[in-house]
């Protein structure tokens, strides 16, 4: 039997005016699991977040942990759930050892052990030789590094991660994505908001994709991927002022070719052995008397789900 650590009902959020944020989300999160909410900006991801730790009342449905209604900040919600926003949220003219302290002692964690959790965390989040530096002296990737340590200072059971990497330079933001994948291993269960599919993809064990605040598909990011079909794509871009969209159709019209759309200012292109039939690409352009500037070739993404259930690319959405 599937150990679910959260549960919620029928959640729906109208903000006054009638704008319909969240429509009738049921989910279930299983212990131990990293659970991916991926979708545009403004889809309704923080708002599902916010209701489900209590900071935000729905119109309608609840929240369960571990079988508990959750309550704006109730014991529940301080024992057992740690939260990343997605804005970093420091006291700026605090060391990093003090920030985690007085955070520490807000959750009434006992000062020795309140240390001892401080000096881990710098260590494994690799700020130790920060540990006496104001947080606003930081670089953007430490702040990042420090915002999620003090999610952590509690030691919850749950965590929840609102875009947990933006704007950071790709080393660091591998750095990041490395430690919060292994966090599982020690025991919480993580739920992230993002509308990088990168990161959904690689830290997800499940995925739900959300659009204009409704569920649209929830399961493993592997068989998301495998459910959009068969062939690798070629993102082709062509020179400016061509027709994109009858370029499409153009290829659409080649027995290879399993599909043709434009996305994003390139002709996506689905084909069986995409490699092998490059040359045969090249040739048709040319005698459509057009010139490609570039050709990238990839798998199946989870931006090619979004677009399957959406029919626009996940960026467009941004």
């Amino acid at each position: 039997m599937v150990d679910h650590v959260i549960e919620t009902e029928h959640l729906k959020m109208i903000y006054p005016g009638g704008l319909e944020a969240v429509k009738d989300l049921s989910i279930k999160v299983r212990r131990g699991e990293v659970f991916g909410f991926l979708g545009p900006n403004g889809a309704g991801k923080t708002t599902a977040l916010n209701m489900m730790v209590g900071l935000l009342k729905p119109t309608k449905g609840r929240t369960l942990i571990d079988g508990e209604e959750v309550k704006p900040w109730s014991k529940t919600v301080k024992e057992k759930i740690g939260i990343v926003p997605q804005e970093t949220i420091l006291w700026e003219n605090l060391t990093c050892t003090e920030n985690l302290m007085l955070l520490a002692n807000l959750y009434e964690v006992p000062k020795e052990e309140g240390q001892a959790r401080t000096a881990r965390l710098l260590e494994e989040l690799q700020l130790t030789d920060k540990a006496d530096a104001r947080a606003k002296a930081l670089s953007g990737g430490m702040k990042r590094r420090l915002n999620l340590a003090m999610g952590l200072v509690n030691e919850p059971d749950v965590i929840l991660l609102d875009e947990p990497s933006p704007g950071l330079d790709p080393q660091t933001r591998r750095v990041l994505w490395e430690y919060i994948a292994d966090l599982p291993k020690k025991g919480h269960t993580l739920i992230l908001t993002t509308h990088d599919m990168d990161e959904a993809d690689y830290l997800s064990d499940r995925v739900a994709i959300i659009d204009n605040g409704e569920l649209l598909v929830l399961d493993d990011p592997r068989k998301l991927k495998a459910s959009v079909g068969e062939g690798d794509v070629l993102e082709l871009a062509f020179d400016e002022g061509a027709d994109l969209h009858k370029a499409a159709d153009d290829f659409a019209s080649l027995g290879f070719i399993i599909s043709a759309n434009v996305t994003a200012g390139r002709v996506v292109i689905r084909t069986k052995d995409a490699m092998s039939r490059l040359p045969e690409v090249f040739e048709f352009v040319k005698e459509h008397d057009s010139e490609i500037r570039d050709v990238r070739y990839r798998g199946n993404t989870l931006e090619d789900v979004f677009i399957d259930l959406t029919g626009r690319a996940l960026r467009d959405g941004d």
